[in-house]
Order: structure tokens, then sequence, then C-alpha cells
């Protein structure tokens, strides 16, 4: 390891890397209730490591007085040679040392915060969790088994920021109406919220009951609502009383005995700071609307980490934070919640089960690195965290079968998508088409963790299995690619799953896409979708396919109609043969769908990326393309976030300005004729089809006419 530098780098925070993303996930995922009953997650739970070694060394000018903080007992040596007791400062004479602090805590993490002129806890240190450490004659720490490691961090920058007293941060809000209601009254915050009560005035003894809703009719329910609270006062509380867990919901109903009085409700709204980076307007105040309905709604589940429902289920679902990533990419870009998220899935070795116990979340947890790479330019994450990445490969290649193929084994969840009357039995084209990506990733991985070896090895698996792919399932005679083999019999069913996700990932030569496009993707007869999340995909692969303007109006149709239907956030599931209080119901309950739920937040990522139109083409946007599609808009308008900055796009049907703060950026414009521009030089592309270099910090106007 490299000396720590003479400079005075910030103390923060550190732990083994990974660790504070599982407890953080745990204590979280187990707030989950259901009508005052615990509910937790329904997969294995991991653990951080009890003990763990953080070392460093240094070379400082002068003597420094270090001050010391631990989440744990520690014992702690200096060149080899322990310092008795548990020092709250030490001094670190001049020159060269090796400082190394083992720490022990079972009920949080072991953390450290060391904090000195020259000497700090930061991300030059190591950890090892191995626990026989031993020092040889020359004073040098040695130890056998795990290898050390980077510490982890995360924005804990001061002694007192412990990682196991992190919370949200809080606002209060306001009720807007209240409406008396027989025996007590109903409390409306006007939009999908989530946070803790607060109740103002509170005085005397008694019972007081609180009945929480996403809708109306469910907080009016006090026998069916699916969150509530049961309070007794003893006369002694304070007149402003929170409530301790915090709860998504838009209405509460209030219930009080007699002898309790109260003022009014208000709410202390929780939430993550995350600053909304990407930003999208255009010609049409439905979109807008639609744009800023879906940001509130991702705002909402980024939260600990990327969730799927703030209601239900409060979990980190990896299916659905995969989409979150894209999401996130186009409006906050914030990587810290990536990479959370990424890790608490994942958990610790020994890997015993699928992630979410779902064959295709495992394999979505690689493409959501493969993707965080692309975006962020991040190699540490890899390199870091490639052991975890090969050790659950390495699990999923051992349950294919005989034919080199993924199909559920005992204990296995194929899930894909909610559908009635969906196969998933067998060997389904879609998990295979995962599993080729999932390579991809590795591969990529591999090259970058320094793996040579493992790299040829994935490459070569991902592209026998591609090859495999095409000749079992892909249909030469109808042009498409089939969805299941069962027993080795191909099943004459067809689904859109492995169609739209060949054109997306660029599986399909064009023929091949042409023919996805007009035999299932605008094939009413192929069975339909009707949740958000595969939505996401279906009409991903449609704007790829040029098809912006019919995407738009399949947006204003679905999205538009749960804003008809008063929705403040978007659903997990839109079906508009559903209608009045059927559009609440879910896995057979009466409020069991989520009303605010990550994947209805797609059009954030959808405009971005297809109509905007900004994509990275190299590690963090040292290259990237604009290529922006109006799909019948008049105008448009917005912000797409890179790692240190933006790019900035306004668009009409004759005009392009463009400016972005950092890499080389290309231009495509369709246009008639051969666009002008004031800055650069326009080329020729193909038939009305232009392409203009972008350089960081320069303003480009352009003047075009669309087709």
């Amino acid at each position: 390891m490299s000396a720590q530098e003479t400079t005075n780098n910030e103390a923060t925070w550190i732990w083994y890397p990974g660790d504070f993303e599982v407890w953080l996930s745990n204590k979280m995922q187990v707030r989950r209730t259901e009508r005052e009953a615990v509910f937790p997650p329904l997969w294995r739970y991991y653990s951080p490591y009890a003990l763990v070694t953080f070392q460093t060394e240094v070379d400082i000018p002068e003597a420094d007085e270090v001050k010391i903080f631990s989440e744990g007992p520690f014992q702690l040596l200096v060149d080899g040679v322990q310092i008795y007791g548990q020092p709250k400062s030490i001094t670190i004479p001049e020159g060269k040392h090796k400082i190394s602090f083992k720490v022990y805590n079972q009920e949080v993490l072991p953390a450290i915060f060391i904090d000195g002129k020259y000497v700090n806890s930061n991300a030059s240190w190591q950890v090892t969790n191995e626990d026989k450490l031993w020092i040889d004659e020359a004073g040098n720490a040695q130890q056998s088994g795990t290898p050390w490691v980077p510490v982890g961090s995360w924005n804990f920058n001061t002694p007192e920021e412990k990682p196991s007293e992190y919370r949200l941060a809080t606002e209060p809000w306001n009720a807007k109406s209240t409406e008396k209601i027989e025996g007590g009254e109903l409390v409306d915050f006007w939009k999908e919220t989530f946070g803790y009560i607060q109740i103002h005035g509170l005085k005397g003894k008694g019972k007081l009951a609180l009945y929480y809703g996403e809708s109306r009719e469910e907080a009016l329910d006090s026998a069916k609502c699916e969150t509530l609270d049961h309070l007794s006062f003893d006369g002694t509380q304070s007149e402003t009383y929170t409530l301790e867990g915090s709860k998504a919901f838009r209405y509460v109903q209030v219930q009080a005995d007699a002898s309790v009085k109260y003022d009014s409700i208000s709410m202390l709204y929780e939430y993550l700071p995350l600053e909304y980076r990407g930003a999208f307007k255009s010609s049409d105040d439905l979109l807008n609307q639609i744009w800023d309905v879906s940001a509130y709604t991702m705002h909402l589940t980024s939260r600990e980490f990327f969730i799927d429902g703030i209601k239900r289920d409060r979990w980190v679902w990896s299916g659905d934070a995969y989409q979150s990533y894209l999401m996130n990419y186009y409006l906050f870009f914030d990587s810290p919640s990536v990479e959370r998220t990424l890790l608490a899935l994942r958990g610790k070795d020994p890997v015993t089960a699928h992630i979410n116990t779902i064959m295709d979340y495992s394999l979505y947890w690689f493409v959501g690195i493969y993707d965080y790479y692309l975006y962020t330019g991040d190699t540490k994450f890899i390199e870091t965290f490639y052991p975890r990445m090969k050790s659950l490969m390495e699990f999923c290649l051992e349950r294919r079968n005989d034919n080199g193929f993924l199909e559920p084994l005992e204990g296995d969840w194929v899930f894909i998508d909610w559908a009635d009357g969906l196969p998933k039995t067998g060997e389904t084209s879609f998990e295979q088409m995962l599993l080729a990506r999932s390579l991809e990733a590795m591969a990529v991985s591999a090259e970058i963790a320094g793996k040579q070896d493992d790299f040829k090895k994935y490459q070569t698996l991902s592209d026998d299995l591609k090859a495999k792919l095409f000749d079992i399932f892909w249909d030469e005679e109808q042009g498409v690619m089939k969805h299941q083999r069962v027993d080795g019999e191909m099943q004459d069913i067809v689904t859109r799953y492995a169609n739209m996700f060949g054109i997306f990932f660029n599986y399909f030569d064009e023929s091949q896409k042409q023919s996805v496009k007009d035999k299932v993707l605008l094939n009413d007869d192929i069975l339909q979708i009707t949740t958000p999340y595969m939505r996401f995909y279906e009409l991903e692969a449609l704007c790829a396919m040029g098809e912006q303007e019919f995407v738009l109006d399949e947006i204003r149709d679905y999205w538009g109609a749960m804003l008809d239907l008063g929705a403040t956030s978007f659903w997990e599931k839109y079906d508009p043969n559903q209608s009045g209080e059927e559009h609440l119901e879910m896995y057979g309950r009466p409020y069991g769908k989520s009303l605010c739920h990550a994947w209805g937040a797609s059009p954030i990522y959808l405009f971005g990326r297809y109509y905007l139109g900004v994509e990275p083409t190299a590690a963090g946007y040292e290259t990237y393309t604009v290529k922006p599609n109006l799909g019948g808009l008049k105008w448009m308008e917005g912000k797409v976030p890179t790692p240190n900055g933006t790019v900035d796009l306004y668009c009409s049907t004759r005009e392009i300005n463009v400016k972005a703060s950092e890499g080389e950026g290309t231009l495509i414009i369709e246009s008639k004729s051969k666009p002008s521009t004031n800055v650069g030089e326009v080329k020729s592309l193909s038939k009305n089809k232009y392409q203009l270099t972008i350089k960081p910090n320069t303003q480009y106007s352009i003047k075009y006419k669309a087709l």
C-alpha cells in the first residue's frame, strides 16, 4: 500500500467495504409492516464482519496529535507495538509509521474516525476481515487468508456523524385539508408522501388510532387498510407527539377517544437530499406533468437505497433497482446511491441463493454494474468488489442444465413480469439473454480488475451462449424469438420479453429488429404488458427502432391515464380495463397495489435517453452521442447530467442548441438539407443524416429542417 501523503486530507468514518450497506439494508428492510405486524424480507440476511483490522502507512514531517473515535472497542498497534488502553488520542512521532486498528462491534459494524493534522482516516486506508493478524520481527503487519482491500466510506465527515446513527433528512409539512368524518377526521396532504405523523396540542388519557392510505378509500377503511397505528396515552405525553415509525400515505384517518384531545395533525416529511440535475420540458404540458410526477416518484423511492414502493414493499429488489439506476443517471446522477444499492443486494459470500431468490434479479445485478461503469467511469467499485461478482456468477453458472441454459431449480423464482398466463418453466429465451449480457458485464469487469484469464473465459461463454440462443430460440421462418423450451421441445409461444431486450442489447441485426418490431412489438395479439416495469423495456425497444412518436402517444395514454385517475405518484401497475376501486387492488388484497412504485417513473429515462437523445459511448462520458428526436413535439429542452456536469439541449423543428460540460460528443442530426452551425463543421453521414462534434464548454447553435 502507498503511504498517506503529508497533506491534511479530510477525515471520514471508514469501515469494511460493503458492511455499512449490508447493516443499513438489514435495518431498513424490517420496517415494512402490515396492520402493525412486522413483514420481513423473503430472502437471506447477511451481517457485517464483527471484527476487522484497519491499516495505513504514513510519512509525516512533524509529530501529529491524533484524535481517535471508534464504533466498538479496539486494539491499536503503532509500528507493531501495542498501545494499551482505549486512548482518545495519541501522538504519532515524525517520520514513517505503520498504524493498525483491530475493531470489534457485534451490534452495528466496526468503524473508526481518525483525526489529525497529517494522519486521517480516509480512502487511502486498507482493511481486512482476517482475524489472524500478526506482527513479524521487522514490525510489519502480516496476515493470511483474506487480502487487504480499500476501506468503505460515505460522507460521515465529523466524529459526531457516526455510521450507526445515520438518518434520512426531514422537514415539516402541514396538512392541506381536513374533513370531519364519523367519529374523527380525515387529513389530506394532497399528494403521496413519506414520513412521520405529528400530533399537536395533544392532551388527555386514552387511545388514538391512525389509519393510513395512499388513497382516500384505503384511509377510510379502518378494517382493511394496510398500515395503521394504535396509540395509548397516559396524560404525561408531550403536547407535540411524533410517531416513531415513518410511513407512506396521502391520507390519514384519525380516531380518538373522547378523553383525548388534539389541535392539529402535521408530518415530518422524510427524504434523501438529492439535487435534481436532470430536467425535461416540452411543448406538451401533459408530458411535462408526467416528467414532474415521474421525478417525484423517483425521489420518493430513492431512500437509503433504491426501493420498489414506499408503502409496499419498502424492500430492495434487484429488478426494480436496475431501472432506478437508469432513471437516476438522467435525474440525480447520484453514484453513491447506486453503489449502496448494489452492495446491499449482493450481501456476502458464500452464495446460497439468487438475489431476492429470483433468477433474473441476479442477472440484472451484473447488468447494473455494466451500466454503472459506462455512465460513471468508476473502476474502483469493480476492482474492490470483483471477487463478489465472480462468486455470484459462478453460482449462476453452476445452476445451468446440461444444455448450458439456465432453468429454475428448487428454490429459484423466475419472475420476468407480473402477467397472467406467462409461462416460466423450463428454458426461457429471456433468462438466457440476460445471462449472456451478464457474462459480457463479467468480461468487462474482469479486464478492469486485471483478471485476463477470467476475461477470456467470460467473453467466450457469452459468445457461445448468444450463438446457442439464436440456434435454439430464433425462428427464422417467423422472424421472432420463441419464448420457451421444455424438456427439449420448443413451445409455440412468442412473448415480448426476449424480443424487446434483443433490440436494445443490440443482439439482433437490422432485419431481425424490423421483423421483431412488426411481428411482436406492434402486434396486439402478443401477450400484452400491463406493468410499468416491462412497459419501460417495451417502450425503450420501440424508441430504439425510431418509434418516438408512437411511444409518446403510449406515454400520454398510459401515464396520463393514471394522472386522470388522480395519481400524484406513479403506480406499480395500471390496467385500463379496470375501474373504480379495482385500481387499488393487487395480490388478492383491496389495497395491495403500490401507488408509488419506482418502476412507474420510467419516462425520466425515456425522455433523457431517447428524446433528448443523450447516451454515453465510452465510460464516464469520455465520449457520448446526442441524437434528439422530437417525436412530433414542436420543441423540447432539458438537461442530462454527466459525472461532472451536464449536457444542455434545446431542440425545435428548425433549431438545435447544445452545450456540454465535459467529454467529446457527437451530435446526430436528421435534416432535409445540410444544417448550418455557428461553431465547428457539420459532416454528412448518409442521406438526410449529419453529425457535428461537440467540444466541452462551447455553445453550439444549429439551424436545420426537421424531416
